[in-house]
């Protein structure tokens, strides 16, 4: 099986607060620093993981444009030929930057913005200043020649701004909008206990909408990130690789911001799922050995459990977000929670499901 993608959590501290995020890195601001990935380090992981397949790297953090090296970190990247994707909040992103990054091979960024203004956007970001800074960052990369996507995750307090948002998107030159369900980890875990997300029913209305409704009438590309059971079968493979079935669970790695070796950013949080360290670990032997990427490989999608085991999606989705179902289980064949919920709520399609003798 080989390397294809390596997701780099570049840095353990961020320069926004937002109320959702599934990692909850420290806020970072004035002379406080906080680690980041050390330079020599990156380009030996690289080297690395090269000969076993990669072809793309995925730059983000907390906030990969805080990195002290980051225009170095490019310069590498590019040189190696490898294609780069890239997840901002926008706001450290100049004319002279977007330029940079737009040299890249294949180079994409998406740029989180979660309100049409700023006040609502700084409900969420936390940040006084943040939502004019997000949107000079994407006027700077549609100057350059880039069509960034925006992230918007949908919550109570921005749920009456999705039109806004796409018109928004349009005007600024993006050439996409995804919409990200809170995912129940870290701070979403805890805008959901306040009662700020949205329920699974709300999360399937707004889908429905999304993409019957408003998707025809924008002018450029929406992704709904929900799992693949619930999007009209005429946009069944209309995805922003918004799961872990899309974004590839079989060919990634995580690398965060102290060296280490993970699924993902969900490292950060659940150390079990942190597989050893590049400073004295051969990437090689870690994703050959590793129990917890042999189990997943070995066990996706026959040993997915609940609604995930009867859905006819599950060799597509495999389970949506291996990571977010751990958290929440502590178990790697655990289903998602949107569908689990939606399951007891009688809001799962029928439709979707593998009849009883089918099996």
């Amino acid at each position: 099986m080989n390397l294809t993608t390596l997701y780099c959590y570049l840095t353990e501290g961020c320069n926004l607060a937002c109320r959702h995020c599934w990692i909850a890195p420290k806020f970072q601001a004035g002379e406080k620093k906080y680690p980041s990935l050390d330079f020599d380090l990156f380009c030996d992981i690289i080297r690395q993981a090269k000969p076993i397949g990669l072809n793309k790297v995925k730059l983000t953090g907390g906030e990969p444009l805080l990195h002290p090296r980051i225009l170095d970190l490019l310069g590498f990247i590019r040189a190696e030929q490898l294609d780069l994707i890239i997840e901002s909040n926008g706001v450290l992103c100049t004319p002279e930057l977007a330029a940079e990054i737009k040299r890249g091979k294949n180079a994409f960024i998406s740029v989180s913005l979660d309100g049409a203004d700023a006040a609502t956007n700084e409900w969420v970001r936390g940040v006084k200043g943040s939502f004019d800074q997000a949107v000079d960052g994407i006027r700077n990369l549609a100057a350059a020649g880039m069509k960034p996507q925006i992230i918007m995750s949908l919550m109570r307090h921005n749920r009456d701004q999705v039109e806004a948002m796409v018109r928004l998107a349009e005007s600024l030159g993006a050439g996409s909008v995804k919409f990200n369900l809170v995912q129940p980890t870290e701070r979403g875990e805890q805008l959901r206990a306040a009662g700020e997300t949205l329920s699974v029913a709300e999360l399937i209305e707004l889908g429905r909408w999304v993409e019957t409704d408003l998707a025809p009438r924008a002018g450029i590309p929406l992704f709904y990130s929900h799992p693949p059971a619930f999007r009209p079968l005429s946009r069944l493979f209309f995805s922003a690789s918004d799961g872990c079935g899309q974004c590839g669970i079989f060919g990634i790695l995580g690398v965060l911001a102290n060296g280490s070796y993970a699924l993902c950013g969900i490292g950060e949080s659940v150390p079990e799922l942190v597989f050893g360290h590049a400073a004295k670990d051969r990437l090689e032997t870690v994703w050959r050995d590793s129990p917890v990427l042999k189990e997943i490989r070995d066990g996706l999608p026959a040993r997915l459990e609940g609604v995930c085991s009867r859905c006819v999606h599950r060799a597509m989705c495999l389970g949506s977000c291996i990571a977010q179902n751990y958290y929440r289980t502590r178990n790697l064949s655990a289903p998602f929670w949107f569908c689990a919920e939606a399951e007891e709520q009688g809001l799962f399609p029928a439709s979707r499901l593998v009849p009883s003798n089918g099996r």
